[in-house]
């Protein structure tokens, strides 16, 4: 009996100290004060604090216990240390300004059209020994532009007759008439079986326009590209057989044409402005103020002449921007020329420097063109002392590269 008695003692008694301990934890969830049960022994000191945390854990909401994964420990920022080098702004890269297109640049020539138009004949002229005369006007660019025209009397060949597109240089505009000047170098080419068109260039006689010289605008250049439209309409024509000569201003018209059209089979220039815009800068000096000739290059300071001092302030100097002086200078494009080229030049010429047409000459054999130069030992600009010789040249050299179309793989 007294076995059973302290079975049952040490049964109960557990079971007390567990319910007394309950309390006291449910008191403190509940926020109640309760009654703190009082281990009476050591023992019963760690028995109470084994069972409370055997309630604790066993409790609704496990409380939280570490995992294998290790906590990650937050690393510095890349933020670069500060120097006394600045920060770069938006705008620390400017953005190049494109080179504004200017209309004497070869590209930009090559990307317009040049139509012309029918040739109106004006004025029947009095006719020469084997060919007619014309006074004859076209259109270019909306101005009504005169110009001589001759064809040769007779039969003509079955593809039709050989053109001269002719280019006279610079005279002063309210001095220019169509029938005058050039009678004698015109006269050469008709009598040997060539439509000749000699263009008056807008400004010039009763052409309506502009006059704006042949350096600083394309204006003469586009007249004569329109020209050559123009007699292509005429059905006494042969438009594969074309020609362009030119003189003085003319001969830079000339370049710049057969650079910017395939049409024109072969050129002739006499006395050339046929230098890079750069040297017309720099080595265009006149060795005279008064030459005599028919075709006197400007005064620098005629308004006409403006267009060295308005590039450069527009464009800067050669040595600024070679890039847009070479663009407008057909001696840049050589390797482009259409047909082969022959040049005559005195070399006592005080209006333009012989040397440009020897630099063309070396320019062009670089370039791997057939050019012929012709120097006449003090000769004056309009090479008056070697005329006929000069003369018959160029006729031999447009029979072969033009009138001769297999020459020039027509």
């Amino acid at each position: 009996m007294e076995k059973f008695s302290s079975k049952v003692i040490s049964l109960f008694y557990p079971l007390g100290l567990v319910f007394s301990l309950g309390l006291l934890i449910l008191s403190a969830c509940g926020g109640r004060p309760v009654v703190e049960a009082t281990p009476t022994s050591p023992l019963e000191a760690t028995q109470a604090v084994e069972v409370v945390l055997v309630v604790a854990t066993s409790s609704s909401t496990p409380v939280p216990r570490p995992t294998n994964t290790p906590t990650t420990t937050p690393t510095a920022t890349q933020t670069p240390i500060p120097t006394n080098t600045p920060s770069p702004t938006s705008t620390s890269t400017p953005t190049p300004t494109p080179t504004p297109t200017h209309p004497l640049m070869i590209q930009f020539m090559r990307q317009q059209d040049y139509p012309g138009s029918e040739i109106t004949i004006e004025e029947t002229l009095e006719a020469g020994v084997n060919y007619d005369r014309y006074l004859v006007s076209y259109l270019s660019e909306g101005n009504k532009i005169y110009a001589l025209l001759t064809i040769p009397q007779g039969e003509k060949p079955a593809s039709g007759w050989p053109v001269v597109i002719f280019n006279h240089g610079y005279i002063p505009p309210a001095q220019y008439r169509t029938t005058e000047r050039y009678v004698a170098y015109v006269d050469a080419f008709a009598r040997n079986g060539y439509i000749v068109l000699r263009s008056d260039y807008r400004g010039h006689g009763n052409s309506e326009g502009e006059a704006t010289g042949g350096y600083g605008s394309p204006a003469y250049t586009i007249d004569v590209l329109n020209a050559v439209a123009a007699v292509k309409t005429l059905p006494e024509t042969d438009p594969n057989r074309i020609g362009m000569w030119g003189h003085s201003m003319g001969g830079q018209i000339t370049l710049r044409a057969m650079v910017t059209t395939s049409d024109i089979k072969a050129g002739i220039i006499w006395a050339g402005v046929v230098a890079s815009y750069p040297d017309m800068l720099e080595r265009w000096r006149r060795r005279s103020e008064s030459s005599g000739e028919a075709t006197p290059t400007p005064d620098p300071t005629n308004p006409r002449r403006r267009w060295r001092q308005e590039l450069v302030e527009t464009y800067g100097s050669p040595e600024e921007n070679p890039e847009f002086w070479a663009s407008i200078s057909p001696n840049s494009y050589l390797s482009d020329l259409s047909g082969p080229i022959q040049l005559h030049h005195g070399t006592a010429d005080d209006s333009v420097p012989v040397e440009f047409s020897e630099t063309l000459q070396a320019e062009m054999e670089a370039a791997g063109q057939l050019v012929e130069l012709y120097l006449y030992e003090n000769d004056n600009h309009n090479i008056s002392n070697n005329f006929e010789t000069a003369m018959e040249r160029s006729i031999q050299f447009f029979d072969k590269y033009v009138k001769d179309s297999d020459a020039v793989g027509s």
